[in-house]
């Protein structure tokens, strides 16, 4: 076998001074040094306000989340005060400007039904065939392989554009537990359901019905599930994924490259995939602290995991503080909300009043231990995780149902990217390689 040592060892010696960054005035992840986002365009999707900025100085504020100018807070509440269900009036929103009429949503959703189905073959050879232990790459592959299917792939119409996105908004929820299931077989031992498609179903039930082996789920479930996905929707272009996807649109790429390059971005564990930080390092003070309800035992190991002296030695309290919110997010209020009326009477309501107990002491101990002044709330994932364990859904899918959810965003930002944008995005980077004499091989 050749050795290719040499190249691990280049790999570890490729790094950067951190002090030529700052000698160059370097964004470093596009953030200005108080934390507030580099501006990098401009958008009517979404509006994710934290923070204010008062001549010049970051001020904390209540957490906002706007779709199309609509609070996330009526757009949930609006479903279920009129006992309905809102992802797919939220889809509607962000793909067409506004929000449907009653005709208009119901049309929307029979397109849904209509595109739900894999083409023929589609299942046999890119699900079963090249099975995957991350439930991400499969979603990331299977919408990728789609560009087989298609007849006009590389299309640049409206029409193409918008029928792309419907059928892929479509056809993530089947492609996730396809995926998921082919995993419990493969991979897991365990036994594969594959229930047909039932019409008629809202997202959220689809979902359920098709995980569940008894498909059996109540309406209380469905509609908790269906706020995650309202919440999960969308949250502005400047977040990882979404500017990935507009990055890759703005180079005039197919729609099904830069949808799977954006579930590729949301893989990673400082983006989506951080909600497994979190379910682990609430498993670890389960697990330390014997009396939940004590709070100064809790903030001893809370302290503990500060100083890296517990969890996974980072010194972070997953689930607390986010690059925008300051004083709330938006989503872990209305989650908090829904959570502990689901958790109430049943044997998660401890867990609950834990996660409670984390989010309260947290800020106080992040000054006590590593003197940090900075405004700090709960984001998303203190308790998203929560709510999807007390749904029975399998951690593996925490991620994947983001992506499934957050798919509408990622289309808006596309429709937005292609008509609007049309310039390639090519931000500057800074050489600092030395020139170097060309040596003959035989020297060197």
């Amino acid at each position: 076998m050749a050795n290719i040592q040499a190249l691990y060892d280049a790999y570890r010696k490729n790094t950067i001074d951190p002090k030529l960054y700052e000698s160059y005035n370097v964004k470093r992840g596009l953030r200005n040094p108080d934390g507030s986002g580099v501006l990098a365009g401009v958008t009517n999707v979404c509006s994710v306000h934290g923070y204010v900025l008062d001549e010049g100085e970051k001020t904390a504020a209540e957490g906002r989340l706007i779709f199309r100018g609509f609070d996330i807070n009526d757009l949930v509440e609006g479903a279920i005060s009129e006992k309905r269900f809102g992802y797919e009036e939220v889809a509607y929103l962000l793909l067409a400007g506004k929000l449907p009429t009653k005709e208009q949503l119901a049309d929307f959703r029979a397109l849904l039904d209509e595109r739900r189905e894999l083409p023929p073959g589609f299942f046999e050879d890119m699900i079963l065939k090249a099975p995957s232990k991350n439930i991400m790459n499969k979603l990331s592959r299977s919408v990728l392989s789609l560009y087989s299917y298609d007849d006009t792939p590389d299309s640049t119409t409206p029409e193409h554009e918008v029928d792309t996105a419907v059928s892929i908004i479509a056809k993530m929820p089947v492609f996730m537990v396809n995926a998921y299931a082919v995993k419990q077989r493969c991979f897991e031992n365990g036994t594969m359901f594959l229930h047909p498609l039932i019409p008629g179903l809202s997202t959220s039930q689809l979902i359920l019905s098709l995980l569940r082996p008894d498909r059996q789920y109540t309406d209380e479930e469905a509609k908790i599930l269906d706020i995650m996905l309202m919440i999960h929707a969308e949250h502005g272009g400047g977040n990882n994924s979404t500017f990935t996807c507009r990055v890759l649109s703005s180079s005039g790429t197919d729609p099904y490259a830069a949808y799977s390059a954006a579930i590729g971005s949301l893989k990673g564990p400082r983006h989506g995939g951080a909600n497994h930080k979190v379910i682990e390092m609430h498993k670890s003070i389960m697990e330390n602290v014997k009396d939940w309800e004590n709070e100064d035992e809790v903030a001893a190991y809370l302290t503990k995991i500060l100083k890296k002296e517990a969890g996974d030695g980072s010194g972070l309290i997953y689930g607390m503080g986010h690059a925008v919110y300051t004083l709330s997010d938006p989503r872990a209020v209305i989650l908090k909300k829904y959570a502990g009326r689901m958790a109430e009477g049943t044997g998660f309501e401890p867990e609950y009043r834990l996660l409670e107990k984390i989010e309260k002491l947290t800020p106080a101990l992040m000054h006590d231990v590593k003197g940090s002044a900075k405004d700090m709330c709960a984001n998303v994932d203190m308790y998203s995780g929560f709510v999807y364990k007390m749904l029975g859904i399998p951690e593996d899918l925490f991620t994947p149902l983001f992506a499934v959810s957050r798919m509408a965003g990622w289309c808006a930002h596309r429709f937005e990217e292609c008509m609007t944008g049309n310039r390639i995005i090519r931000p500057a980077y800074k050489s600092v390689a030395h020139r170097t004499k060309y040596v003959p091989i035989g020297q060197r």
